[in-house]
């Protein structure tokens, strides 16, 4: 079974937006004898990309889910994910990459390192995920493979390093030199199937032995052996192989591939590479948290072994027409159909009723899977990110999930769509960690909240196609934040009585910023003159008043308290007196820490011809951006800018107009930051007229 745990690949395919990343799976699919058919993203069939299974996704010609299928190549078993370039469905990206082995970073020969690259490359660094690069649409005019390879050192910091040259770029791109055996490889035929090898074109000879030259001095660094035989002049493929493998493994090269995944050239070299260098399930080492019988946890190592009891994680959840689909990546043991396993935070155990691989959409039926493997349960009933186990209590380490940043309220147009819209948001909730729902306590509105405009905007038209519920829209509105600029002394005494036992709490002590905008509570009484039972209380007490501060009536970032003394009753005290003691606290004493507005500050990239940059820093500057960085290569701009949220609304059309329809860009949050006068001056003015009309 290890054996076979050695041809696993777990694989995602990640890249910015419009590299062909898709594009690349279709033709995976197509070369291992996946599907028999390609498809394009945008086709003229109207069938579209096999990956692409939404309706949505096809009319747009973009991917908004994160596909999962599998597939076979020389021996290897190939799970893949096609994942989103858009960073509003940046969770996608990130509850893929956490339970991958590897991954294939795809680029754009012509762009290069783009924004979302750079934000992809960070997720793959939060994860640890060893990962080769493909340099794509080396057909384009303007493609340049060597300089996107530089721009993976200089932009991303990666040891990149070209396995390949192409043999003629743009519209000549013919196929490509490896580097490894220095033979020329062309890809005929009417989908590029027939792969016929060469010698290298007399043309190319020179430059291909240098750049072996260059990978031979990058590759030796990993292996002492192979290092003896370049000076030996006895190098052999095997030797460079194993260099390159160790490499990639440990994170610290990038073996970089190339092709043209639309033009049906170089895909199946670069799996090849994916079963010679990325890593497999048990090259990689896993923890998790073992609960102890005092409540302790301890971390330990996974096994990876098939012999070993149970553990696997439910990374994505999809509800489909029968019912909800939990994608499982397995980590250790054997799941089998009919067996009950073990849910690690509700303590309940459920039994497995179908067991699947997928397929896009479609879900091919199995009776078991083992460890190392990514399937799917039908019909089981948790949240995303729960762990299953044969019994003991154990939890995986928690995925990162971004803040949501815009937020929009959400009316049906009578009851018949209320309760559609209902269930539709139970499961959008249930399957996007970054999409919330909630209702206005005080307008009684319901608000959902997302990573962006189209990230909503995308879930508003699955609500009316998906569940048939007409909705209205309203304004977007703006997460804003609020905290407090000075250190303040409290000191507060509850009292009530009403006959019998009353209510008394005091309490004392220091309010103060935090400088990493989280709640920090420090209990500094001494002599007991707090009893230790009602400490617990009094952090509830603050911590809960976080949710609204009264000076724009928004939620409260980055507040330390510190308790210093108080004094309780025998009788009187409670838990629910100093609760309510520290709430009237805050509400007293906040105000006196000169509070400020925060806004949300949006890390905003935007790419175009180098003519039009003038126009592009104009429509940044007018919403109040400040530029953090310009960069110029062969024509193109690249601008990047720090801009409020509340201005970037409507943007998109903006820079349409103003660059032709030739500039395009990305945001993603970047930080809270003190509002404008003017912008606080609204927001305090529109709190207090809500608490005059008692809302």
């Amino acid at each position: 079974m290890l054996e076979d745990l050695k041809r696993i690949r777990n694989i995602g395919i990640s890249a910015h937006i419009d590299s062909g990343k898709t594009t690349l799976t279709e033709r995976i699919l197509f070369y291992t004898g996946r599907i028999r058919a390609i498809h394009e993203v945008r086709g003229k069939d109207g069938v579209g990309a096999t990956m692409d299974s939404m309706e949505l996704e096809r009319e747009r010609g973009i991917t908004i889910q994160s596909a999962a299928t599998y597939t076979t190549w020389k021996d290897h078993h190939v799970n893949i994910i096609d994942t989103p370039g858009h960073v509003d469905f940046t969770i996608e990206v990130e509850r893929a990459l956490k339970v991958l082995d590897g991954a294939i970073l795809v680029l754009c020969a012509v762009a290069g390192v783009q924004s979302q690259s750079i934000t992809v490359d960070r997720q793959m660094r939060r994860y640890s995920v060893p990962r080769m690069a493909f340099v794509n649409k080396c057909d384009r005019s303007g493609a340049n493979p060597a300089r996107v390879t530089d721009q993976l050192r200089e932009k991303l910091k990666h040891n990149a390093v070209m396995m390949q040259i192409p043999i003629g770029l743009e519209d000549k791109l013919e196929g490509v030199v490896d580097l490894v055996a220095m033979k020329a490889y062309r890809f005929e035929g009417e989908n590029g199937e027939k792969i016929v090898e060469g010698e290298i074109p007399a043309a190319l000879k020179l430059e291909a032995e240098a750049r072996r030259e260059v990978m031979l001095d990058a590759v030796s660094m990993f292996s002492d052996e192979l290092m003896e035989a370049v000076l030996e002049d006895a190098v052999t493929e095997d030797m460079i192989h194993a260099a390159v493998r160790k490499g990639t493994l440990s994170g610290d090269l990038t073996p970089v591939f190339m092709g043209s995944a639309y033009k049906n050239k170089g895909v199946q070299l670069l799996l090849d590479a994916v079963t010679r260098y990325l890593p497999a399930p048990t090259d990689i080492a896993n923890t998790a948290l073992r609960v102890r019988p005092g409540g302790e946890e301890e971390e330990f190592v996974l096994s990876n072994s098939p012999e070993d009891h149970l553990v696997a994680n439910a990374f994505k959840l999809e509800e489909g027409p029968y019912g909800q689909l939990t994608y499982v990546r397995i980590y250790q043991g054997v799941l089998h159909k009919g067996s009950e396993i073990h849910n690690s935070r509700t303590g309940k155990r459920v039994k497995v009723g179908r067991l699947g691989r997928m397929h896009a959409d479609q879900m091919q039926e199995i009776e078991d899977a083992c460890a190392g493997d990514i399937i799917a349960l039908f019909g089981i009933d948790c949240a995303s990110g729960d762990t299953f186990t044969g019994g003991e209590r154990l939890s995986l380490s928690s995925m990162h999930v971004p803040e949501p940043v815009v937020s929009l309220a959400v009316t049906p147009v009578d009851n018949k769509a209320s309760a559609k819209m209902s269930k539709a948001l139970h499961r959008f909730t249930r399957e996007d960690p970054t999409f919330r729902s909630s209702v206005d306590d005080e307008t009684g509105d319901t608000i959902i909240s997302g990573m962006g405009e189209l990230h909503l905007e995308v879930y508003i038209e699955r609500i009316k196609r998906e569940f048939g519920a007409e909705v209205t829209t309203g304004a977007p509105q703006v997460k804003y934040r609020e905290t407090m600029t000075q250190s303040v002394n409290f000191e507060y005494v509850h009292k009530k009585q009403t006959g019998g036992s009353g209510q008394y709490a005091k309490v004392q002590g220091l309010l103060e910023p935090s400088e990493d905008g989280q709640f920090h509570f420090k209990n500094g009484v001494v002599g007991g003159n707090i009893p230790t039972e009602y400490i617990g209380a009094c952090e509830k007490g603050f911590a809960t008043s976080l949710d609204r501060g009264n000076f724009i009536g928004h939620p409260v970032q980055g507040l330390k308290v510190t308790l210093l003394d108080g004094a309780a009753h025998a009788v009187d005290s409670s838990d629910m007196a100093f609760t309510t003691a520290c709430r009237a606290a805050f509400r007293e004493f906040y105000p006196k820490g000169k509070p400020v507005a925060l806004e949300p500050l949006m890390l905003v990239s935007i790419e175009g011809p180098g003519e039009h940059q003038g126009d592009i820093i104009k429509t940044l500057m007018q919403r109040r951006g400040v530029i953090v960085g310009t960069t110029e290569d062969e024509g193109f701009i690249r601008v990047d800018a720090n801009v409020p949220l509340a201005e970037m609304f409507g943007y998109a059309t903006v820079l349409r107009s103003a660059t032709a329809g030739k500039a395009e860009f990305t945001m993603e949050f970047a930080r809270y930051a003190p509002a404008p006068a003017e912008v606080t001056e609204e927001l305090v003015k529109a709190y207090q007229t809500k608490r005059a009309e008692g809302r």
